[in-house]
This record gives C-alpha cells, sequence and structure tokens, in this order.
C-alpha cells in the first residue's frame, strides 16, 4: 500500500478521460488506488448513447440510454449519480486526460485558470478534442469546488523524441507558434510500459513497438524505455488510417480539396476530421460493423484491408527506427480484441521475426508469438485511467 503523505487527502479520487467517441470514468482510493468504480459513456455523437457504471467489474450499478446526446446531460447525469451514491463528498482530487496542451504544457499539472486559457489559445491545434475536454473540466471544477483538480497530458510520453522525430522542416515561424510533431496515446504508452516492468525490469532494455489500435490508432516505438518515435504528428489526425480521419495524406492532396472545393477552414477541417478515414471508404465508421460485414460488402473488405496494411506499413517503418524489434504489443478496443486485425498486421512479417500463433492470437492469449518467434507478441489490456491516477497521487505528495 502506497502510504499518504502531507497534501494527499484520503478518499477518492476521480479521473475522467474524454477520448474521440466515449467517456471513461473511475473512482480509485487515494492510498493504494485500488477501483472503487468504472465507467463508460459510449456511443457518443451518436443517437444512441448508452451509460453504464459499474463496481468490481461484476456488479453493474447502473445502466442507461439516451436518445439523442447530449454532452452537458451526460455531465449532469455523473455528477447526479456520484451525489446519490455519497461519492461526492468523499472525492479528494479529479484528474483529466487532455490529449494536447500544446508546447508549454507537456507534463501533468494542476488545472488553473491560466492553464485553461492556455488551452483555449492552444484549440487549433486538436480543435476536434479540446473544446469538449475544456468544457469537461470548467464542468467539474464549477461543481468540485475547494480539491485539485489535475489535467495529464497525452503528449507527455512522446515529449523526449529526438530532434529529428519532433519537428517538421517547415520555416523556424511554425515552429515557434508550435508546430511539431507533439504524439499522442501517450498514457497508453505509459500503462503498458508499466505493466511491462512490473513483470521485468529488463524489458527497459528492449526495443520495443505498441501498436494502440482503436477507433483512433497510433503506433510508437520505444527503446530503452525512451519513446523515439511515433505516427500521430502535431494532431490526432495523422499516421494510420482511422474510423474517421484520414492518417498521412500528401499535403499537396489538402491544397487540392482547398482550391478546388473552395473549402473554408471549418469545411475542410469537417473532412478530414469526420468524413474521411473507414468511413470514406466503407461508409462506416465502426470497425464491429466492417467486420461483420466484411464477406458481403466489397467496400467493407476494402476499408479492413487499407487499416491493416497500413499498420503493416507503419509497423516496419518504426521497426528500421529501432533498428529491430525484440517486443511487439496490441492494446486498444481493436488491438485487444480483434484477433482478424492482428493475423492480417503480422502476415508475412517473418523477415522481421515476428511469427505469430494462429491457436493463440483467436484465444486472444496473452502471448499471442510461437515459441520459435524470435520476436514477442502480446496483448495486453491498456489502463489510462490507472496511470492518470498515479500521475495525481505524484502530483499530491512531496
Amino acid at each position: 500500500m502506497i502510504p499518504l503523505k502531507s497534501n494527499l487527502k484520503k478518499g477518492l479520487l476521480l479521473v475522467l478521460n474524454l477520448g474521440s467517441s466515449s467517456l471513461k470514468f473511475s473512482l480509485f482510493h487515494s492510498d493504494s488506488l485500488e477501483a472503487e468504480c468504472n465507467g463508460l459513456v459510449e456511443g457518443m455523437y451518436t443517437s444512441e448513447t448508452i451509460m453504464e457504471i459499474s463496481c468490481n467489474e461484476s456488479k453493474r450499478l447502473i445502466k442507461k440510454l439516451f436518445k439523442g446526446f447530449d454532452f452537458e446531460i451526460c455531465l449532469v447525469e455523473l455528477v447526479n449519480w456520484l451525489e446519490e451514491n455519497h461519492y461526492r463528498a468523499e472525492i479528494t482530487a479529479i484528474g483529466y486526460r487532455v490529449v494536447q496542451g500544446g508546447p508549454k504544457h507537456i507534463t501533468p499539472e494542476k488545472v488553473t485558470s491560466s492553464l485553461l486559457a492556455d488551452l483555449e489559445t492552444y484549440i487549433y491545434l486538436a480543435p476536434n478534442h479540446l473544446p469538449d475536454e475544456i468544457k469537461l473540466i470548467r464542468y467539474f471544477r464549477n461543481a468540485f469546488i475547494g480539491i485539485p483538480h489535475l489535467a495529464c497530458f497525452d503528449t507527455n510520453f512522446h515529449k523526449d523524441m529526438p530532434e529529428v522525430a519532433k519537428f517538421y522542416p517547415l520555416p523556424d515561424r511554425f515552429k515557434e507558434m508550435g508546430l511539431r510533431r507533439y504524439g499522442f496515446h501517450g498514457l497508453s504508452c505509459e500503462s503498458i510500459l508499466q505493466q511491462l516492468l512490473e513483470e521485468d525490469v529488463d524489458l527497459a532494455h528492449q526495443k520495443i513497438v505498441i501498436a494502440h489500435l482503436g477507433s483512433g490508432s497510433s503506433i510508437t516505438a520505444i527503446k530503452n524505455g525512451v519513446g523515439i518515435d511515433t505516427t500521430m504528428g502535431i494532431s490526432p489526425l495523422g499516421g494510420l488510417v482511422m474510423a474517421t480521419r484520414p492518417g498521412d495524406i500528401d499535403p499537396g492532396a489538402i491544397l487540392l480539396m482547398l482550391k478546388q472545393e473552395h473549402l473554408s477552414v471549418e469545411q475542410l477541417d469537417r473532412v478530414l476530421s469526420d468524413e474521411s478515414g473507414l468511413k470514406a471508404i466503407a461508409g462506416i465508421s465502426d470497425m464491429k460493423e466492417i467486420l461483420a460485414t466484411q464477406r458481403s460488402c466489397q467496400k467493407s473488405s476494402e476499408a479492413l484491408d487499407l487499416f491493416c496494411y497500413q499498420a503493416k506499413k507503419h509497423l516496419g517503418s518504426l521497426v528500421a527506427v529501432l533498428g529491430g524489434i525484440d517486443l511487439l504489443v496490441f492494446c486498444g478496443g481493436i488491438g485487444e480484441n480483434v484477433p482478424l486485425i492482428r493475423e492480417k498486421v503480422c502476415a508475412h512479417m517473418e523477415f522481421l521475426g515476428i511469427n505469430i500463433d494462429a491457436g493463440s492470437n483467436h484465444s486472444n492469449d496473452t502471448i499471442i508469438s510461437r515459441s520459435n518467434s524470435k520476436v514477442t507478441v502480446r496483448v495486453m489490456k491498456t489502463d489510462e485511467e490507472y496511470m492518470i491516477g498515479m500521475h495525481i497521487q505524484n502530483l499530491l505528495t512531496i
């Protein structure tokens, strides 16, 4: 058990993790970081939004369906539930996942009015994430006055990337306004690396690639325990093709779209954020639906093939940067739960030493590589909420 320090009050820590399509939240005991409750709001921005809250993953406490999504109503419902179940008074600190804090805010820090004002100025760096994240923080900061609120940035894990991986070949004035490769899914990478090191500290010296595959996807290369490159850049739009985001595309394609269709910046943002990726190819963005229809629908099959092709291509490039690979980890909603995609990504990669076992893969075993594979291939559950809880502990202890 972790001892309480002087300014870490005994009670519960509330962690709020707002993603592109869901809101995850957890209550942890401040001393042990043992989970009291976990919750999920999924199907956000769709006609049917579901909120589920469970205790110890066995007892469902609530399942509520919202017809038509209203972000603030979901927040009101969550606060009301905390009040009704007598948790509100026990909450001593709240931590938030913040996707992007610009060049000034990377390591975890306490939320202040000054920080929120800065985040407002950096909305252009993550226009599809920061507005709702700021709204979430403001709402809970007003609802829970007198306790610490802390922001944990998804860019923190990637802050030590070498300059060759960090900066774009653009005039310095753009670098000065914060245009650089930040990388994302950092809390997920932290979680996976911490779990690995708890098993075997020697893994810190291995060459590791983490494939976080979900509605938003990225792949990260780790050497000697440090992230040295990742597929996302200045925003979560880049890298691999995703549910509604295109991933990497030629800048000339963007210029052509602007010129030929006379798009405004807002219209272009909508195309790149909401109308591209798997949705543009298959007409649907949900990987579950794509998998269910891939045999009967050619467009679904094409979307699946492209997703796996790009993951394979980016994986190979990061192995080249590392100078080899010892361990490949699949995580995220798709990486953790879809054997077919892991199979397709790893197919014909024996020349890199990647050789998975079909039976272990389809059984969702923890280790899915063959016994004679030079590279260990694993499937792991990431826990961003727990990492935020750890950061709260670290910030509030002396």
